[in-house]
This record gives C-alpha cells, structure tokens and sequence, in this order.
C-alpha cells in the first residue's frame, strides 16, 4: 500500500471513529462554550500533515481498541450482513416498487430542469408523436396553411 493510501485510511479510520462518538455524544456537548470551536481545531489537528493528528489517534487509542475486540466485533458485522441479506430478500418487492418510484420522479425532475435551463425547448424521443402543425407554419409546398 502506498503511502497516501495508508495516509487516507488512517484519516478515514480516526475520522469515522469521531463521527460515531460524536452522533453519540453531541447531544450533550453542544452546550458546552466554545463547544463547535474545539470540535474544529481537533478536526483541523486530525488533518493537517505537520501535526499527524490522525495517525496519532489511530495508533494509540483506535487500533488497540479493534485488535483487542477484533473477533467481536466480526460476529456483529456477520450478524448484520446475514440481516441484511434476509430483509432485502424478504422486501425484494417493495425496494423493486421504490427504485420505480424514484426513477420516475428523477425523470420527472430532470424534464423539469430541462424545462428551466432551455425554456421552450421540447425532448423528443423517436418514439414521440408530433401534434397537427401551427397556425403560420408553412407546408411542404411553401404555402401556409390558411392560403390554400
């Protein structure tokens, strides 16, 4: 592994860890004064490379941490792997249903975008029947319509 891979997985790692504790415990703490401005500066420690904030955490606190519950911690992973598997089997209709959903809607959105950047301008798919011409349109001889 090179090092800006391990660089980035230790980040990764140290940041992960932070943002559980911290959807455990922000509850709590952000009352605390100066609370978001401690929070920040330790962000900034954990990144910037002149401090190695983050592998500084990884190595003395983190990976201690996972080597000694390593094996529990794999049965949880397994048991919600397995848990996953059964419910998405079990639900196979429904997410079926919601992924049509969501694409329709998607479609929807994206038509509406495209109604807002280029105003006017009709998609048209070969399969799209074309209305009766406009008044003042010309027919294939030159002549408009309401002359014949």
């Amino acid at each position: 592994m090179n090092l800006n891979k391990k660089i980035s997985s230790i980040l990764l790692a140290a940041y992960g860890s932070f943002s559980v504790v911290e959807v455990l415990t922000d509850k709590l703490l952000y009352w605390f004064p100066l609370y978001y401005h401690m929070k920040f500066a330790f962000l900034v420690w954990l990144q910037l490379p002149t401090t190695d904030g983050a592998r500084q955490l990884y190595m003395n606190h983190l990976r201690p941490f996972l080597r000694r519950h390593q094996s529990r911690l794999d049965q949880i992973v397994g048991f919600l792997y397995d848990e996953m598997v059964k419910f998405v089997s079990n639900h196979q209709g429904e997410i079926q249903f919601a992924r049509k959903f969501f694409m329709k809607i998607l479609a929807s959105a994206n038509y509406m975008v495209q109604e807002i950047v280029h105003p006017g301008r009709r998609q048209t798919s070969g399969a799209a029947i074309e209305g009766p011409p406009q008044h003042g349109e010309t027919s294939e001889s030159g002549e408009s319509e309401d002359e014949e």
